[in-house]
Formats: C-alpha cells, sequence, structure tokens
C-alpha cells in the first residue's frame, strides 16, 4: 500500500525538494534557457513563440530525425548513457543475460556479415508462406509471432474484472500508417500511395520475387478494402464502445472465417472461454476478406509484410528501401541515424530491463527517489483540493472521485522486480533471428501470465525511457527514471519551474487521465464502470466537448486541422495538469511567501514561462502530417497555446487583454477543475 503513504503525506507537507535550493540547477540561472525566448512577441498574442521563439527560428531539426526540442534531446543524452552499458556488457558480459545484450549488439552492428549472409536469414520464414495451401493453415500461421494478420489476437487486462487477464482481438494496422491514407483524396496522399506502391514492388525485387507490380498492386487494393472497414483513431479511443466480450459461440458468428477455438488452440489460448472484440465491425469484414479474397493475394500480402518487418534486418539495399519509404517519403527525415543509435531502440524493445536494471545502477539515486516520491504526494493533495471544491460535482460523484485519488497507484524510476530473460535465446550472427526470438518471448510472457491474476508490477516502459504513462484499468501512474532529470524535473531549479514541468506537464498530466473522457470511466478498481452521476456527466461532457470544438479549429499543416476528438484526452489531461500544478505551486507560495521577480518575471510568469518551455519542439511537416491524423496528442505549441488561454490565472500573470490573438472571452474558457 504504498501510494497510501504517498496519500497521507500529500495531506501533511510541501516536498522540502522544492522548498531549498542545495546546488547549481542545470539550466541558468534558476532552471529556464532564457535566451530561448522572444520578448518581442507579445505573450497574449503567442506564447509558445514569446517563450521559445528565439529557439524556433534558430534550431535546426538534426538530418536524421523527425523533430528537435526537449523530447529529443533528453533522448540523445539517455542513448549515449545507454551505448556505455550496452557496449561494456558486449565486452565484458557479466553473467548471461549481459551475453544476450552483447551477442543482440554484435549481431546488429555485423552490417558485413549481414551483407554476406544475403536472403538465406529470411528464406525459412517465407518458406513456411509459400507451403499454405488451405485457408485454416493461412489463419494458424497469420497468428504466429513474426507474421502479419489483419486481426490482432493478444492478452489484456479485462476492464470487467481487472484482476484478471483476457484474450482480445481487435483490428491490425496495414502498410501505411491509418486509414485516411488509404482514402484521402488530394496530391499528397496521391503521392504517398504511389511511393507505397513503388517500395512494395522494390522491397520483393530485391527478395527475387516475381511479377512485382502486380502483386504490389493486389496488395494495396486489398489494404484499401480493409480500410475502408476499419474504425478511425476516434472511435478507437472510447472504452465502451472498444469493450465487446463475446463467448466462442459468439465470435464464430461474428467472424467464422477465423475458425476460432483451433485458432485460440494453437496460439496457447485454448482455455479462453471469452474474447473482447475491440472493434466488432471490422474484425467481422477483415474475417470476410480472408474468406472471399483468393488466398494466393493473402500470401503475397503476408510476404511483402514480413519482407518490409525484416528489412532494418536485412542487407542494406532492404534497410534503405525501408528507411526511404516509411522514414523519408512518410516523415519527411533526410538522413537515416547511425546504426548504434538505431541499435539502442532495438535493444530496449528487446532487453529494455536487462539493461533498464543497470541503468538504474548507474544513473537512480534514493535521494531522487524520495525527491520525485514527495512532488508526486504533494500533486495528490492539490487534486485532492480541487475534486472537494468542484461545485459542479454532486456529492456522491465527488466521493466517488475522491475515492479513485486515494487508489492511485504510482511507481516511480524502475520495477521493483525485473524481467527474466533467461528463456531468450539471442543468436550473435542473426539479427532478424533475433528480432522473431524476442516477439515470440514476448508472447510466451504473456502466455505465461494469462490463467494468473493480473500482475500489476509489470512496467511497460523501461526506466531509461523519457516518458510517462496511466493505466487506467491499474489506476496506476508510472514514471520512469529517465525522465526525472532536467529539463523535465531538477531538485536545484526555482520551484516555479519544478512545478510547472513535472508536476504540470508530467505528474498532473498522467493524474489527469485518471479523469480525462477515457479514464474517468474506470472506477477506483480500474473496472471499466459509470459512477458519475448523469447530471454531473452532462456538466463534464458540456467542457470536454467546447475543448474538442476548440482543438478543432487548430490547423497546424495548411490542410490538415487537428482533431479535436481525438487528441481529447491528453487536451483534458493538459488542461487538468496544468489547473492543478498551479494550485500546488500556489500553496507552495502561501507557506513559503511570494517568491522574488528575477531577470524581470514574476513567480507566476515563470510558472507558465516554464509550461511553454517544457513542450519546446517543432516537427518536419511530412511527420507533422502524419501525427495529425492519428496521434492522440496535439502538437507542442497547441498544447501550451491552446491550453493557456483557457486558464484565467495566465491571463492575469502577463496581462492578457481583449485584442490579444489569444484572448478568450470568460465564457467561453474551459475548466476542468474550477
Amino acid at each position: 500500500m504504498r501510494h497510501a503513504s504517498l496519500f497521507a503525506l500529500a495531506l501533511l507537507s510541501i516536498p522540502a525538494v522544492l522548498v531549498a535550493q542545495t546546488g547549481t540547477p542545470r539550466y541558468q540561472p534558476w532552471g529556464l534557457e532564457l535566451q530561448n525566448m522572444d520578448r518581442s512577441v507579445k505573450p497574449g498574442d503567442d506564447f509558445y513563440a514569446y517563450a521559445e521563439g528565439t529557439w524556433l527560428r534558430d534550431h535546426p531539426i538534426p538530418a536524421d530525425k523527425v523533430g528537435a526540442g526537449y523530447n529529443y534531446d533528453l533522448p540523445d543524452e539517455i542513448e549515449g548513457q545507454v551505448r556505455r552499458i550496452v557496449e561494456n556488457a558486449a565486452a565484458h558480459p557479466s553473467d548471461a543475460t549481459a551475453r544476450k545484450v552483447g551477442d543482440f549488439y554484435a549481431a546488429w552492428m555485423d552490417a558485413p556479415g549481414i551483407e554476406q549472409r544475403g536472403l538465406a536469414p529470411l528464406k525459412p520464414w517465407l518458406a513456411r508462406i509459400n507451403a499454405v495451401t488451405t485457408r485454416p493453415q493461412l489463419v494458424e500461421l497469420m497468428m504466429r509471432p513474426g507474421y502479419s494478420s489483419p486481426v490482432n489476437i493478444g492478452i489484456s487486462t479485462d476492464a470487467d474484472d481487472p484482476t484478471h487477464y483476457m484474450a482480445d482481438a481487435g483490428q491490425a494496422r496495414l502498410g501505411l500508417p491509418t486509414r485516411d491514407y488509404y482514402l484521402l483524396s488530394g496530391d499528397k496522399y496521391d503521392a504517398i500511395r504511389r511511393a507505397y506502391r513503388a517500395y512494395l514492388i522494390r522491397i520483393q525485387t530485391l527478395a527475387g520475387i516475381a511479377d512485382a507490380e502486380a502483386k504490389a498492386d493486389r496488395i494495396i487494393a486489398l489494404e484499401t478494402r480493409l480500410s475502408q472497414d476499419q474504425w478511425t483513431p476516434e472511435q478507437r479511443r472510447d472504452p465502451v464502445k472498444t469493450h465487446n466480450p463475446m463467448t466462442r459461440a459468439a465470435l464464430t458468428t461474428l467472424a467464422p472465417e477465423l475458425d476460432w477455438t483451433p485458432t485460440l488452440a494453437s496460439m496457447g489460448l485454448a482455455a479462453a472461454e471469452r474474447v473482447n472484440v475491440s472493434e466488432p465491425s471490422a474484425v467481422a469484414a477483415a474475417s470476410k476478406r480472408i474468406g472471399d479474397v483468393p488466398l494466393s493475394t493473402w500470401k503475397e500480402w503476408m510476404t511483402a509484410r514480413f519482407i518490409s518487418n525484416a528489412a532494418p534486418f536485412l542487407p542494406a539495399a532492404f534497410d534503405r528501401a525501408n528507411f526511404d519509404f516509411y522514414s523519408k517519403t512518410l516523415r519527411g527525415v533526410p538522413e537515416q541515424r547511425a546504426r548504434w543509435k538505431r541499435a539502442m531502440g532495438l535493444i530496449d524493445d528487446a532487453l529494455g530491463e536487462a539493461v533498464g536494471a543497470i541503468y538504474v545502477r548507474q544513473y537512480w539515486s534514493p535521494a531522487t527517489q524520495a525527491k520525485a516520491d514527495e512532488l508526486v504526494a504533494d500533486m495528490q493533495a492539490a487534486y485532492k483540493d480541487k475534486i472537494e471544491a468542484a461545485t459542479w460535482m454532486d456529492a456522491a460523484t465527488r466521493n466517488a472521485a475522491l475515492a479513485k485519488l486515494a487508489t492511485f497507484d504510482p511507481r516511480v524510476g524502475h520495477p521493483k522486480k525485473w524481467i527474466d530473460y533467461s528463456g531468450l535465446r539471442i543468436s550473435r550472427t542473426d539479427p532478424l533471428a533475433n528480432s522473431l526470438a524476442v516477439a515470440d518471448f514476448q508472447w510466451r510472457q504473456q502466455l505465461a501470465r494469462f490463467p494468473k491474476p493480473v500482475d500489476r508490477g509489470l512496467w511497460y516502459m523501461t526506466p531509461q525511457t523519457v516518458n510517462a504513462y496511466y493505466d487506467p484499468t491499474m489506476n496506476q501512474i508510472t514514471l520512469p527514471a529517465a525522465i526525472l532529470q532536467p529539463p523535465f524535473f531538477d531538485p536545484n531549479a526555482d520551484p516555479a519551474v519544478n512545478y510547472a514541468e513535472t508536476g504540470a506537464t508530467t505528474i498532473g498530466h498522467e493524474m489527469g487521465h485518471g479523469f480525462d473522457d477515457q479514464g474517468r470511466q474506470f472506477d477506483a478498481q480500474g473496472r471499466l464502470r459509470d459512477w458519475w452521476s448523469k447530471d454531473t456527466a452532462a456538466k463534464y461532457n458540456v467542457q470536454a466537448d467546447r475543448l474538442a470544438t476548440q482543438f478543432d479549429g487548430y490547423e497546424p499543416i495548411p490542410g490538415v486541422k487537428i482533431k479535436g476528438r481525438l487528441t481529447l484526452g491528453e487536451n483534458l489531461a493538459d488542461l487538468g495538469g496544468l489547473e492543478t500544478a498551479y494550485a500546488a505551486y500556489r500553496r507552495y507560495v502561501a507557506r513559503h511567501g511570494e517568491p522574488a521577480v528575477l531577470d524581470g518575471l514574476t513567480g507566476d510568469q515563470r510558472f507558465f514561462l516554464a509550461y511553454a518551455q517544457a513542450w519546446q519542439g517543432k516537427r518536419r511537416e511530412e511527420a507533422s502530417r502524419q501525427a495529425l491524423l492519428s496521434d492522440p496528442h496535439s502538437p507542442d505549441k497547441y498544447r501550451v497555446n491552446g491550453i493557456v488561454r483557457n486558464f484565467a490565472p495566465w491571463y492575469r500573470a502577463f496581462g492578457v487583454k481583449p485584442g490579444d490573438a489569444m484572448y478568450l472571452p470568460p465564457a467561453e474558457r474551459v475548466s476542468i477543475w474550477r
């Protein structure tokens, strides 16, 4: 019950880490890079440009990246630290797991060996596809780790009983990022589809496959047909509509071509009596396509998908083709990343906790843990204040919200128990085999947990990940070690900076997901259950709908607007996190007195400036297009301007008035926690 003690602490004190500075902040003079500001911009006209305008103008995007900014710079730093860990494991393995890390790295880095072996590592995997002669064989192969299917079957937490796992099925990703890329009209999308066709022809030709052009046309026709029946990213965000537990009989009626009983048995899921189908109509349509599309076309599709997925592990011509389409064409990146840098991402996926255990020993300290725990506790206290003061909530809903807050389970730094990699076989000479071995190992890990109660100790990010997440079925927020350092957390910075950058954008944001349009539908135990009164839910939805409408109006690149419904959960978490972190900061000020003016900026101004600089970033247009079509996060600029313009204390801090470009009349501002 570690979270209970944190909650008790939250009611007693403000974290000491934010009271006194004990050293020099990394970013001078008090925690922010003031030279990044453009003070010629009026804060009320474009607050993001005011906070970051000089940086936005002068800082180029590196040739091997989709973007630049804090969320790219800090991972670069972590990447260098992880490289030293990995290369030491390769040169001086201390145990069997370290040897696996070293062997995985050595196999990937041996580009001459990969070139010499040519297609030999690929052929046995394609031969399995070629050997398929019946549709049941096709479906059975589709469900094996490493092969593609139009329907994904896996294991997840049961939203009705989050203490147990259940099998799940849903639509699978196709060769293009989202259905929009198949269906939208216009020159941009026509060009992408032509480039995709050329890519399919190129990789098949490299693999020695005859008649590549005709096969590419059939593959694209199949994927276009599948995309027409898939759910949109907005639809897939609805936790109620995507929760459809079905019996085997119901599954057979819905999608008979998937032959559920033998299919589940072949996957090790014979005991799964119920399966949650997240997008029933899409699964049903994909099942029909398995029945009415020629078997030969499905085999062509599986072959091309396998080659595409395997391309980074094959000779350079395959790797380059994959980069040219998925990075250069789709995301606008002109230069491929150094091979060792790409290795760090692959190792993070394959053996991330093996590296993470070493990373924690070298870069994480009990002192940092304690400081982060205190800040989490303070944010819980601030949320408690906000919920208690929310007059729009009736008493029953307020009490349920407080109960949910009290059961928040914050995990900080790293897992208490690490993954056991003893069952993973790694080759020092075959990176493709290693990739497929990892997929098989991870599936076997899930199967081993399936009959047992849910393991609340599992982490879905490694400690060296610069990110954080909230899991509604666990009511957990998880804050990896890597994100709790400058620029996002610095115990020596001005308190206003930490409250804004860590309190608002990380801790408060993740806690806010517990009460966003998705998370609010899960109760204190993580069950998908409507615990809101009808009247209170209606009041909440008015605010949520208005925020979605606001973001629908923003157009980051010509012709492509933000999808207000797709990004609603993240925007609500941003707004709730900002409101609550500011309240926490004002608690600090009430206890310690109004802070001095520094560099002409008041404490409140520094708070909002830090919030804006925490979202420092820019992206290439192509990458922005892809994100706008599929990513639930709004672009960085709008996570600042689109949020602060709804918040009255920001107006007061900078004297924003009618006539300023960002001004919204009070009646049009959205507030989650008044």
